[in-house]
């Protein structure tokens, strides 16, 4: 909080001493807390896991509220929470209007909390699901004290790694983007959650802000694309020269959708729309690439290019990118497996006996993996029923509650219709729709399972 000071009080805009504040109360109650818990820690085990990991997103969703509803914004604590939570789950989703003559402070918050929630997606995907058999596939088993799979044997050195690659994949996308014409300040913003898949601009318009530049719509393809790749991978890579890491089969499936998506968005705008070719091809690349990443940039209001337009865009809401990566979404390893799951079970119908064993890029996927891909999707499932008939109650019409339920469950951050599609924004929302829709986002981003088993009287019981 004392970066966004410093830039306020350099400014000369009096916000600074909101950030101060805060920083100084997170700091004390912090203190407080390090005070308090000075007693040997409880033995490690899953329930604990589970308690930390939603403790940590809440936390953060609140700290990153504070500034917010403390500053000049005038806004309600649930429109500051609001904009917390879609930052710490790097969602995207705004209610903030008149981003171009906002204090810079205010942004480059909003940017470092994006940025922040980035990481720590990295590490649930990476260390935590595998261990809490929710979901997740990592180069290593984090169970064992064998260091065979691993690129290296302390969990401090890999963690350290992927926090390198991270910052430096950061600072490089900024370089780029300050080549392309951006500010500098717009660049260090975009950059920050451009990788962070996350979505949040400094402009109202998003990137159509850009749409007149096409080699920073490009830039942001690549940048969007890396983040959308398992960290595992470009950290094997980078520092162990290890290319066939780069097989890994949800790479191939993630890759390959998103070419399919944006050939046909390419074809339907240039036969149907009369675009350019060369317009349509970078436009449909960055609004595909954004929604299936679930980054959340918009370069235009796609749900204006026709129906099967729409329906391809809400196709891809569902999809996301790759394990331990920064996107949210289904995931595409989740794909992988039920596409064998669904195989299998034709084949058992003409063959009752018949043995096919379910694996992963030659490992073979565990029966308790399998039952947790199924209770994912089917939960999604239900869940984004549920959600999207709260929204009604709360008096929002068909499109927008299906369409919000569906872009809060994924972390997508646009959704479709007049009021909070990607020419939208939700600010125009009621309190209690923004709550259902807060809850929705802190599911996603923990994968929903690692939410729900907090409310089983069994996880409570000694």
């Amino acid at each position: 909080m004392l970066i966004p000071a410093a830039v306020d009080l350099y400014v000369g805009n009096p916000d600074w001493q909101i950030f101060a504040l805060s920083a100084f109360c997170v700091a004390g109650l912090a203190l407080c807390t390090i005070l308090a818990t000075q007693a040997p820690p409880p033995p490690p085990s899953s329930r604990l896991a589970f308690l930390v990991v939603n403790a940590l997103w809440l936390t953060l969703s609140l700290v990153g509220a504070l500034p917010l509803y403390m500053s000049s914004l005038d806004i309600s604590f649930v429109e500051a929470l609001f904009e917390g939570v879609a930052g710490a789950t790097t969602t995207g989703s705004t209610v903030l209007i008149g981003l171009d003559d906002m204090p810079p402070g205010l942004l480059l918050w909003r940017s470092i909390l994006q940025w922040m929630g980035g990481v720590g997606v990295i590490a649930l995907g990476v260390f935590i699901l595998p261990y809490l058999n929710i979901g997740g596939f990592s180069f290593f088993r984090i169970e064992s004290s064998d260091i065979e799979d691993r690129p290296f044997a302390r969990f401090s050195t890999f963690s350290i790694s992927i926090l390198l690659i991270y910052t430096a994949l950061t600072a490089l996308c900024a370089f780029f983007y300050v080549m392309g014409g951006m500010t500098a300040f717009d660049a260090i913003n975009h950059s920050m959650t451009t990788l962070a898949t996350a979505g949040f601009s400094t402009h109202d318009a998003s990137f159509g802000h850009f749409a007149s530049q096409p080699h920073l719509l490009w830039t942001a393809i690549v940048f969007m694309l890396i983040g959308g790749l398992p960290f595992t991978v470009l950290v094997l890579f980078a520092f162990r020269g290890q290319t066939e890491a780069a097989r890994d089969p949800q790479i191939k499936l993630f890759l390959g959708l998103v070419a399919t998506a944006a050939i046909a968005a390419t074809i339907w705008l240039v036969v149907y729309q009369d675009w350019p070719f060369f317009q349509a091809l970078t436009h449909a690349a960055f609004n595909v690439v954004s929604i299936i990443t679930t980054t959340g940039y918009a370069s235009d209001d796609y749900t204006s290019w026709g129906p099967f337009a729409v329906v391809l865009f809400f196709g891809a809401s569902w999809f996301g990118g790759c394990s331990g990566s920064t996107s949210g979404g289904t995931k595409a390893y989740r794909f992988l497996i039920l596409w064998q799951l669904l195989r299998t079970g034709l084949q058992r119908l003409l063959f009752p006996k018949i043995v096919t064993p379910i694996r992963y890029g030659g490992r073979l996927v565990t029966p308790e993996m399998q039952a947790a891909v199924m209770l994912f999707v089917s939960i999604s499932l239900c869940l984004w029923i549920v959600l999207a008939i709260a929204l009604s109650a709360m008096g929002l019409d068909l499109v927008t509650a299906l369409s919000g339920s569906l872009s809060a469950l994924m972390n997508v951050g646009p959704a479709f219709g007049p009021i909070i599609g990607p020419s939208g924004n939700f600010q125009p929302l009621n309190d209690g729709a923004l709550l259902v829709l807060i809850f929705g986002m802190l599911l996603g981003r923990l994968e929903i399972l690692t939410v729900l088993v907090l409310f089983t009287p069994l996880f409570w019981r000694r």
